[in-house]
Parts: structure tokens; sequence; C-alpha cells
């Protein structure tokens, strides 16, 4: 059975999460998707909370940590992504996009993307259309139809468990993830040292020369 890998990004800062809760729900949901179209799930979930001090440092000195490094290569090798991002002031939080700042350009070109994000209100709903698409956009990703915004009264039953309105966005969001990944060959990611620039070509706009 062909294989798929499928990193879903939870980008939610406490624990228990909300937004990695949305995440798991997705996740399991795209898993059952790629099932049915005949594919075997490789699925990892990365809490960026795990990496937050680790995003600083690289930003800083240009060089990840070795946990860093392992996630932001499963990103790369990935063939779908789901990403979820709690809304302070109406957009992402700032952990976030540092997680998506660091990805190499041109990472997510052509990836199927599900864009999804909690907060306390609907009224945050309409940042997946207005703050994550267009950021997954210029990355050059494919951003799937359906997005799924999930409030405080979305989740049911003590925050454990989605209520039937989510459940059905749930379900048409990894739907049509699942039907993207399908559609495409595994992914290959690039090693940009598989091709290195020759040294006389790194020299030739010196003077001289």
């Amino acid at each position: 059975m062909p294989v798929r890998r499928l990193v879903a990004v939870s980008a939610g800062l406490s624990q228990p999460s909300s937004t990695r809760l949305l995440v798991d729900r997705l996740a399991a949901a795209a898993e059952t998707g790629l099932r049915e179209a005949g594919l075997e799930p490789r699925v990892r979930v990365i809490s960026v909370r795990d990496h937050a001090q680790d995003l600083v440092n690289n930003i800083l000195t240009g060089f990840p940590s070795e946990s860093l490094r392992e996630a932001i290569d499963a990103v790369q090798g990935a063939d779908g992504l789901i990403v979820a991002t709690p809304i302070f002031t109406g957009s992402y939080s700032g952990l976030f996009k540092l997680f998506f700042d660091v990805l190499d350009r041109g990472t997510l070109a052509g990836m199927p993307v599900l864009v999804a994000a909690t907060g306390g209100t609907a009224r945050h709903s309409l940042a997946l259309d207005h703050e994550l698409r267009p950021l997954f956009a210029y990355l050059g990703a494919l951003v799937t139809p359906t997005g799924v915004y999930a409030a405080s009264q979305d989740w049911g039953r003590g925050a454990t468990a989605a209520a039937p309105a989510l459940a059905v966005r749930i379900g048409r969001a990894a739907r049509e993830l699942a039907a993207e990944i399908a559609a495409r060959p595994a992914r290959v990611a690039i090693d940009p040292f598989d091709h290195p620039v020759p040294l006389d070509d790194l020299l030739g706009g010196l003077p001289g020369r």
C-alpha cells in the first residue's frame, strides 16, 4: 500500500489545549480519508510550544537545534499538512508564525494544507480567510477549500468532544485534504546539499575573476 506522510502542526500554548484537541480530530479524520483512498498514512503531530526556545535561537543564530531540525525535516518531507493556531487579537499567534518563518524557501510549494484555528468567540473565525489563507498562499501552498474554526462553544461534554456542527466541518475538511494528497505522487524532499554550487561559480563575481 503506498505511503503518504501527513504532518499536523499545533500552536496551542496550554496543556491541555483546544488547538491540539482540534488538530488531533483533524488528523484522525484525514488518516481515515487516506486509508479509504487506498493509502497508508504516516501521521506526525508537532507541538510548536515544545520548540519555542529553539525557534527564538534559530531566528537569532540561523542554526536550528537537533529537535527543531527534525521537526522541520518532517514538514519538508510531508505529503500534506494540517496547521492550527489559537487566534490572538484577530490573528495567528507569534509562535505559530515563527515556526513557518524558519522553514526554507519553497518548502510548502504545491503542498496541500488544511488551515484551522481556535478562539474564545466565533467572531474570530474570519481570521481563517484574512490571515491564514494569505500566509500559506504566499508560501506557495495549496490551501484546501474548507478551513476549520472552533470556538469555545463548539466543544461539548466538557471540551472533550466536538459538537455536531464542528464534527461535520472537520469531516469535510479532512476529506478534502485526503483527496488532494491522494491525487499527487508521494512528495520527495529536496536536499539543498544534493546539488552544491561549484566553488568557481561562487567566486565568479569576485574582482579579478
